[in-house]
């Protein structure tokens, strides 16, 4: 049974692909930080079930500026692969704080690859990296090739980890893959995320429990995924012989104004009458259009997208609505 180490494991993608891992027989190591406030509801279900947790599923504490930490756990897996998706993932927040975000994903993948070198047998290493690299990028559609022109901190800091990853596999031989990830959506999706924020804003609205939704600019065009299929598409990377770059991403953009549309639609409302544009909700320098070419990842990967924007976005909904029912929103 190969063992897998995933960091930001209790996030959207981190309790996907591990559910995804355990379905394919893996024991999976999650690393997670010690803090007052247990926020693991997204894995849950897994750690409650006795016949996962501490049979196939295991939770170690550490913390990616803590080297001491990290080295021991990988000491006591020995993991065949590594999954590295934690980190600051909030791209307005990046511009707040530009230190944190450099802190949490450019030198936190640096100490990660370097233990991850300094293993007897090196795992395989999964990257995530992001659309965002592409920032104001000069083609319609971005492939694995397009010039990067990050816009943001976090654009940025996720370019550095790509060209780092790519240093690391040319450098020193090891399998190092890059995931280019567009933006994927689930019901798991964090409350901070406009996704989220534009499903949850309808149900509370629907509810009577607020009258107006707060947004930015409504006219940035996005490509959509959904967040299950996209860890699919981070499993099959490290299955292959040899290491590389991919981009995941669906290949049709859709206006944030779409996303409304569709999500007060559901809820029986015109978004249009519940919708104001604030100013401080518009990110510094925000790439209008991310359009993603993922024909490699299809070609060498044998991925493909699965589920519709439209069908993300009712998922969303339906477990916003039950959120309701049960009191939780």
């Amino acid at each position: 049974m190969k063992k897998a180490l995933i960091t930001g494991i209790t996030g959207q993608d981190g309790s996907y692909l591990t559910e995804l891992l355990l379905e394919k027989g893996y024991y999976v190591y999650g690393i997670v930080r010690r803090s007052s406030s247990m926020n693991r509801w997204r894995i849950d279900h897994l750690v409650k079930d006795e016949n996962i947790y501490g049979n196939s599923l295991f939770l170690d504490y550490a913390d990616l500026s803590d080297d001491a930490s990290l080295r021991r756990i990988f000491s006591k897996v020995n993991p065949d692969e590594v999954y590295h998706l934690a980190g600051q993932s909030h791209v307005a927040l990046s511009f707040e704080i530009p230190e944190l975000t450099t802190h949490e994903i450019s030198n936190a993948t640096v100490k990660l690859l370097e233990i991850c070198r300094d293993q007897a047998l090196p795992p395989k290493i999964y990257l995530a990296g992001s659309s965002e690299i592409f920032g104001h990028a000069q083609e319609s559609i971005q492939a694995e090739d397009t010039q990067y022109s990050p816009t943001s901190p976090y654009g940025v800091c996720k370019e550095f980890c790509v060209q780092m990853g790519k240093v690391y596999r040319s450098g020193y031989g090891m399998h190092v893959s890059n995931g280019i990830l567009y933006n994927h959506e689930s019901p798991r999706r964090g409350e901070n995320f406009v996704t989220q924020k534009i499903v949850r804003g309808a149900a509370s609205i629907a509810q009577g429990k607020a009258e107006f939704l707060e947004l930015g600019n409504l006219e940035i065009e996005r490509d959509w995924g959904y967040a299950p299929d996209f860890v699919r598409g981070m499993w099959k990377m490290l299955q292959q012989e040899q290491a590389g770059d991919y981009i995941l991403a669906t290949g049709k953009t859709h206006k944030l104004s779409d996303l409304l549309q569709l999500s007060f639609e559901y809820f029986g409302l015109n978004h249009r009458k519940h919708v104001r544009v604030n100013p401080k909700f518009v990110r510094p320098n925000e790439p209008a259009y991310l359009c993603g070419d993922s024909s490699k990842a299809q070609k060498i990967l044998g991925w493909k997208p699965s589920v519709t924007f439209e069908q993300i976005i009712k998922g969303m909904c339906e477990a916003a609505e039950k959120s309701i029912q049960r009191g939780k929103l």
